[in-house]
């Protein structure tokens, strides 16, 4: 053999065994991450190749799958209720990506979930069969939320204190997720819906974070009378009024001029939403025990699974005292959901301690066994003393039945409560947001139940805009639902 035909030969076969090592790289390492890509239709065939795990709401299916027609995808998603849920489940659709628990639990839904696998499974290669989500919400509850909010821009979350299962999750407005699960027609739909001024894809609930108003004293309160400045709700504070912002001359007004705020206890401050009160109390005690109270309510907490994740509440830092005395009533750039809202409320009510939230009970396979029990497994932290959250729930009480808060009241239902009216946009131009937030105990039943409501946009007169007014009925609608 020559010298130029044994050059090929060597050549070619170096080509040969190149082509051979990115065949077996494609194979073994690459095939891993193609088979997984998005954009891979083979793995939209196969999950909708037969019907998905069900989303259970107190035992009923509210989500489905159906037979299509015209398409290599075998079957789509259905839901039941789609828009009194969509802040639940979220959508599973053929086009885009899952949202919400059909995000979270999609591995679990479309079979693929490893703890699904059987041992024939295992040895075949076959997919398993879908599992369940069951989740915590009590549909009457959710309901008497989507009902009393309206048409309103806003939502609302109701958590059991005793246990931390969330009972409720609602944003309005809101949309139906079955528009959106169709590969064929899901485009419009998303266009229009992305398109909407009202954000009804937004969920409020848990990823919106708005300024809280008022309702951020229940924890400037907290932390006072944990902190000793104030040892308890019905000794006099040092509160001038008018208070002056540290550093300016600006006067911190209350709602009402004729309140009597000055120098009042916090029972009477909470009451008649004294900003001076808590706007001082805020300084008096620094930012960073401010800011440290409301962390142990769940502020600043980048992970707030419950099982999706919420978006952070933030309480703020490197503030200077005016900053901070804004800060001691829920304005500045303090924001919370009111996910985190109804938390402030539920540890307050269970004696101090918070109980992590959550909204998925179980999740079960194919065949009802559970696979994780969210119930049994959730934490318990001590917030504050279960002699501060006696006092917290004195005031609370007074709030509702001789303060602000007289529209959450409820026959054979002891309930406490602080309303908020939180400022919008450049000072103070916009239709401010309401909030409110609250618990009700059963005299009879013994249940239990704390609420949150934010309304952030309705069609009543800016002067007729307050947390009593707007938020207060929505918030007394679901705790009777939760207390029956």
């Amino acid at each position: 053999m020559n010298k130029t035909i044994r050059r090929a030969s060597v050549f070619t076969l170096l080509l040969v065994l190149a082509l051979l090592g990115r065949a077996t790289w494609v194979q073994f390492y690459d095939g891993k991450a193609l088979a997984d890509d998005n954009d891979n239709r083979r793995n939209a065939i196969e999950t909708y190749s037969r019907p998905l795990g069900n989303i259970i709401v107190a035992g009923d299916a509210i989500t489905g799958s159906t037979r299509t027609k015209g398409s290599d995808l075998a079957y789509k998603r259905t839901y039941k209720n789609g828009s009194l849920y969509a802040a639940v489940t979220g959508y599973a659709s053929q086009a885009y990506a899952p949202t919400q628990l059909e995000g979270i639990y999609t591995d679990l839904l479309n079979g693929t979930d490893p703890q699904l696998k059987t041992v024939m499974d295992t040895v075949t290669g076959r997919r398993a069969e879908p599992g369940d989500v069951l989740t915590t919400i009590d549909p009457a509850v959710q309901k008497a939320a989507y009902r009393a909010l309206g048409g309103n821009k806003g939502a609302a979350v109701a958590i059991d204190p005793k246990t931390g299962k969330i009972l409720a999750s609602v944003s309005t407005p809101s949309y139906d997720p079955a528009s959106l699960t169709d590969a064929n027609t899901a485009g419009k739909a998303w266009k229009s819906l992305n398109a909407d001024k009202d954000k009804p894809l937004t969920n409020r609930a848990l990823r919106q974070p708005l300024p809280p108003g008022s309702t951020f004293k229940l924890v400037v309160a907290a932390a006072a009378l944990e902190d000793g400045l104030y040892k308890d709700v019905d000794v006099p504070t040092d509160s001038p009024d008018p208070y002056t912002l540290p550093g300016t001359v600006r006067e911190l007004p209350n709602e009402s001029k004729s309140a009597p705020c000055k120098n009042a206890p916090i029972r009477q401050a909470l009451r008649y939403s004294c900003n001076n009160v808590f706007g001082h109390m805020a300084v008096q005690l620094g930012q960073d025990k401010v800011r440290a109270m409301a962390e142990k309510f769940g502020f600043n907490d980048q992970e707030q699974d419950v099982p999706v994740r919420a978006h952070p509440s933030v309480y703020p830092s490197d503030m200077d005292e005016a900053q901070t005395a804004l800060s001691g009533i829920g304005q500045f750039d303090v924001t919370a959901t009111p996910l985190q809202m109804a938390m402030v409320s539920a540890a307050i009510a269970n004696g101090g301690k918070l109980v992590s939230p959550h909204m998925v009970s179980k999740i079960t396979d194919s065949g009802g066994e559970v696979l994780k029990d969210y119930d049994d497994n959730a934490d318990s932290e001590e917030i504050v003393s279960s002699s501060t959250a006696e006092q917290l729930q004195s005031a609370m009480e007074t709030v509702v039945k001789e303060g602000t808060g007289t529209n959450a009241l409820i026959d054979g239902v002891t309930v406490g409560g602080k309303t908020g009216t939180a400022q919008h946009g450049e000072n103070n131009s916009k239709t401010p947001y309401a909030w409110f937030t609250s618990y009700g105990k059963s005299d009879g039943n013994g249940k239990e139940v704390a609420v949150a409501v934010m309304v952030e946009q309705s069609d009543a007169a800016r002067s007729e805009v307050s947390g009593n007014g707007l938020a207060a009925p929505v918030a007394k609608a679901m705790m009777q639902a939760a207390l029956k």
